[in-house]
């Protein structure tokens, strides 16, 4: 019977320590997108034809505050759906908008490179 309880006890603290990781996996993931969609521009959001930055900013910050939360599992998978969104839809549009980083080319003219 106490090996049984011995069992028992390693599944669930196991159990704990996966669902630990994977919490802190989620924040982080919620995080860059919140820093992320704060360093665009606010014109970038526009151009792209998509939601305002404040939006963006309040739905990724509400959907990281959450995960502090007791609040359940559900609001949880809600701010990550949200995190999803912003990563894989708004992103790739704000940096196709964007102007590159770094790239910077002093010989352009007004009809092109020189």
């Amino acid at each position: 019977m106490e090996h049984q309880l011995a069992i028992g006890g390693l599944l669930v603290s196991g159990f704990s320590t996966v669902m630990g990781i994977v919490s802190l996996a989620i924040l982080c993931f919620e995080v860059f997108a919140l820093i992320d969609a704060a360093i665009r521009r606010e014109d970038a959001y526009r151009a792209a034809d998509k939601q305002t930055k404040p939006f963006w900013l309040i739905i990724l910050a509400v959907a990281a505050a959450l995960n502090f939360t007791p609040l359940g599992v559900m609001f949880s998978i809600l701010g990550l759906v949200a995190a999803i969104v912003y990563v894989v839809d708004v992103r790739p549009k704000l940096r196709q908008v964007s102007p590159k980083r770094g790239k910077r080319n002093d010989h352009v003219g007004p009809y092109g490179p020189w």
